[in-house]
């Protein structure tokens, strides 16, 4: 079947999921605009140059750039554990378009974002809609839940375009002294979350001493092939993430490794399987954090900025384990906004809370276990700005927190 005669058996208005993230096939995502007048697209963290025009509806559960201030944005909150079950039952798709390698042995491979994209390939077949597959010559072949049975496609595209890569993250101040602090917490064997940027990345080149380190994760980048490197990771044990987004030296080491293992949402991200990992590490950031344990990742001035992510699957998994420990890291006074990203209450939809810890370039505050009170004087003393610290202590005097 040609994408055409596909494209032609959609009902009218059809949902199209569409891979997300850093691995959106867009040339063939334009071929579908092009024929469609009007339809729904759901892609997870949308990028910038998703069809943003009058009868497509921007569909989500996490907001990426791409679609954030759109006046078509349709944001269906969930844990991103959950979007599998979104699509067997309230999120149907009707078309399913996916960006591959090329065929090997009747099989593709969706390389470097497998996410929620099996689930949605499951619901597709179901409800008797279309598979379409962008095949790519540059896209790595990754093992795992990544492996997708050729007869499962109706469609392919031949597309061949390089991957995008992520620009080379310089870690500074605030971020190597947070790196440092969550990093003094991580023993030898633990299992590692961690996402990309700044922060996380010091916090992983700063377990360069450890051993027999593990990861179980959302996704990954250059900081994890960093630990492989220089042998801290269990080599007995696979690398398992859900998608990945890095270097081009990354690319290049993923493609037919089977120390990765690509692992679908539902699994990597379910709490009760991540709970299992030993000595669980989470880190995870947020816009604000306030003196009550509470965070938000998601929202500024009740517009939606991102969603749940993974950030409350691996928090709850994380406390779970044995031995394990979730953290909020941020820094502690936003520089664009010139402000304390501490605040006495958060006054935005909560994205999580009850941490193990809240960490800033200022110090490590102990949440988990402790009373409200000294909750709060933890996160004045030790997370908080100098320059609001007077002001946050009043401020619980108020709350009842003093």
């Amino acid at each position: 079947m040609d994408l055409d005669r596909a494209l032609a058996t959609l009902p009218t208005n059809p949902r199209i999921v569409v891979s997300g993230n850093h691995a959106t096939p867009w040339h063939t995502l334009g071929l579908v605009d092009a024929a469609l007048d009007e339809y729904r697209l759901w892609v997870l963290n949308g990028q910038p140059g998703l069809p943003d025009r009058d009868g497509v509806i921007l569909e989500t559960s996490f907001v990426g750039p791409g679609m954030r201030r759109s006046p078509r944005l349709s944001y269906v909150p969930s844990r991103l554990s959950m979007v599998p079950t979104l699509f067997a039952r309230e999120l149907i798709p009707d078309a399913v378009v996916l960006h591959t390698t090329r065929p090997r042995n009747g099989a593709v491979s969706l390389g470097v974002e497998v996410n929620v994209l099996p689930a949605a390939l499951e619901a597709v077949r179901r409800r008797g809609g279309v598979v379409i597959a962008q095949v790519n010559d540059r896209m790595p072949w990754t093992y795992g839940d990544a492996v997708v049975d050729l007869d499962l496609i109706d469609v392919l595209v031949e597309a061949d375009a390089p991957l995008p890569t992520a620009p080379v993250t310089t870690i500074d101040d605030a971020s190597a002294r947070i790196g440092e602090l969550v990093a003094a917490r991580v023993a030898d064997g633990a299992t590692l979350q961690a996402g990309i940027g700044a922060v996380p990345d010091a916090t992983l080149h700063g377990l360069t001493g450890r051993s027999g380190l593990r990861v179980w994760t959302e996704m990954f980048s250059d900081s994890v092939l960093a630990l492989e490197k220089v042998g801290a990771l269990d080599r007995n044990v696979p690398i398992s993430a859900s998608f990945l987004f890095g270097s081009p030296e990354l690319l290049e080491w993923v493609d037919g490794n089977e120390r990765v293992a690509m692992v679908r949402t539902e699994e990597t991200n379910n709490p009760a399987r991540i709970a299992q990992n030993p000595a669980m590490v989470s880190v995870n950031t947020a816009l604000q954090v306030d003196l009550f344990g509470q965070a938000n990742a998601s929202r500024i001035n009740a517009r939606i900025h991102s969603g749940f992510g993974g950030q409350t699957d691996f928090i709850v998994g994380a406390l779970h384990s044995t031995g394990g420990q979730a953290f909020i890291a941020l820094r502690s006074w936003h520089p664009k906004a010139d402000c304390s990203t501490v605040v006495p209450m958060v006054d935005e939809p909560i994205t999580s809370f009850q941490m193990s810890a809240i960490v800033t370039e200022q110090g490590l505050a102990e949440v988990f276990g402790r009373d409200q009170r000294e909750q709060a004087r933890q996160v004045i003393e030790h997370a908080a700005h100098p320059a609001v610290r007077e002001e946050l202590r009043e401020e619980a005097v108020a709350l009842g927190l003093r």
